[in-house]
């Protein structure tokens, strides 16, 4: 974190005091990201080996800046370290925000006007900025082109089809693919493709979309895009909403070209398959192949989008191969079973003193982590704070300015994600956090929020708080 740490001070001139890795961001990328925070200043830092792709997403973001797109402002880089700095557009991805306001097939109209917005933009980033765009940066392709889309149809064949043994006829698959891939490559494609223009690739900052991740992105047809964040998995939106969605993007991009409409569904729903067969490639990968078995969680939903397919949509070139293999898949009880979601994950987290006994095991498994915090600086020692708490920003401020703190805590979240993204793919339902220290009042109360906060949100983490020394003398705050 050196490098980060370096940059940090060199754009705002003041050190980073705290540095945290950000739940979730891991993924299938590889990347390591992590905001470091240093007097009220915030940004993301991002370590990732792959110096191309550093490269691509570095161009494109301030070419899109320069367009008015928003996109984080890139603050500072080493890339012979792998290493950049950019700006913070908070916590909350798009898909997080339709999660926390739907209900079933309900969702809220507030999540609904988001997703209109986001598709209204997306012709800025197709269109408009994709004029002028250095696709010479792009990796590992400037174009979706045949060689692309090859990749991504032997990806599906390979790492799903065999892997979880669905029978199929491999020269009348490749027929298929060969029909398949001359039909998209019918469509116009001087365009930029984002490549993974989905939800969780999307952020919310006072209700207005920022956008990451494109540095995949390279020229090719509109309709992929779209296609790509209206059959996004997990996001599970109703056929009528897509519906209505995908008219507002096209009134939208209307605005940018000369559009026949015709012509651009003609080759849609082509899209939506093979976005849907890249994706299921990767579930496959990361989740038959290397075992990671979160990722099999969102199979399901494709399955059910392909099954939506197979009754809505009659595609205009013949592929029976490749839809009879669809079809064993949508109706494989063995896949759905495989791929059922793990159980939610309850995480309790305490704080405690070391002159009271440690907090007792509620669930019964044993185990868990007990992170002792007297090494810390202590609040307890200095007058001004020994009759506040953990929860008092007071206190809160003294601790963010101590580096140890930091340090500290940033080894021990990153030992819980670790537990919690495996108790998650292995099916666990509780784990349990201690903090302790000399009073239970300051330093493992300050912990075990900071903890919570962090953890909060992550998908299938219920996060339970109790501060056992505050509860028995009345000081506890309902947690933040």
């Amino acid at each position: 974190m050196d490098v980060l740490q370096r940059l940090f001070e060199q754009h705002f001139h003041v050190p980073a005091e705290r540095v945290l890795p950000l739940q979730g961001q891991l993924g299938g990328s590889g990347r390591v990201i992590v905001r470091l925070a240093g007097s009220g200043l915030t940004a993301i830092g991002i370590l990732y080996s792959v110096r191309e792709e550093n490269v691509a997403f570095l161009e494109f973001s301030r070419h899109f800046r320069r367009h008015g797109l928003p996109v984080p402002e890139i603050y500072a880089e080493d890339l012979s370290q792998g290493a950049y700095l950019e700006e913070d557009l908070g916590d909350t991805t798009l898909f997080e925000f339709l999660s926390a306001n739907r209900s079933g097939g309900a969702i809220a109209p507030q999540v609904v006007e988001a997703y209109r917005k986001v598709v209204a933009v997306l012709p800025r980033f197709q269109v408009q900025a994709g004029r002028g765009l250095n696709y010479k940066v792009c990796t590992p392709r400037a174009s979706f082109d045949r060689q692309s889309i090859a990749w991504d149809l032997n990806y599906f064949k390979y790492y799903f089809l065999r892997l979880a043994g669905i029978p199929f006829s491999e020269q009348a698959l490749e027929l298929d693919f060969t029909r398949l891939t001359r039909f998209l490559l019918g469509a116009d494609r001087d365009y930029f493709l984002y490549r993974d223009f989905q939800s969780r690739n999307i952020m919310l900052r006072s209700g207005e979309p920022w956008f990451l991740d494109y540095q995949g992105g390279r020229k090719g047809a509109l309709q992929y895009d779209i296609a790509s964040l209206l059959y996004d998995g997990k996001a599970d939106l109703p056929p009528d909403l897509r519906r209505q969605l995908l008219d507002h993007y096209l009134d939208s991009l209307a605005g940018f070209i000369r559009l026949k409409r015709e012509a651009f569904m003609e080759h849609y729903y082509a899209f939506v398959y093979v976005r849907i067969l890249q994706a299921l490639g990767a579930y496959g990968f990361r989740g038959f192949y290397e075992r990671k078995a979160h990722f099999l969680e969102s199979v399901p939903f494709a399955l059910k989008n392909l099954r939506w397919l197979a009754e809505h949509v009659k595609l205009p070139i013949a592929l029976p191969a490749l839809l009879d293999a669809l079809e064993r898949i949508s109706s494989s009880d063995r896949l759905q079973s495989r791929a059922v979601p793990a159980a939610g994950l309850t995480v309790r987290i305490f704080s405690f003193s070391f002159h009271r006994p440690m907090p007792a095991d509620q669930a019964g498994n044993g185990g868990g982590f007990v992170f002792d915090a007297r090494s810390l600086p202590n609040p307890g020692r200095e007058e001004q704070f020994r009759a506040l708490t953990g929860q008092d920003s007071a206190v809160i401020d003294y601790l963010d300015r101590q580096e140890s703190v930091h340090q500290f805590l940033s080894h021990a979240v990153s030992l819980v994600d670790a537990s919690v993204a495996s108790y998650r793919q292995r099916g666990f339902s509780n784990l349990m956090v201690s903090f302790g220290c000399t009073g239970g009042q300051h330093r493992s109360v300050y912990l075990a929020e900071l903890l919570a906060r962090h953890l909060r949100g992550a998908n299938g983490v219920e996060v339970i708080v109790c501060h056992t020394a505050l509860e028995k003398t009345g000081k506890s705050k309902e947690a933040k």
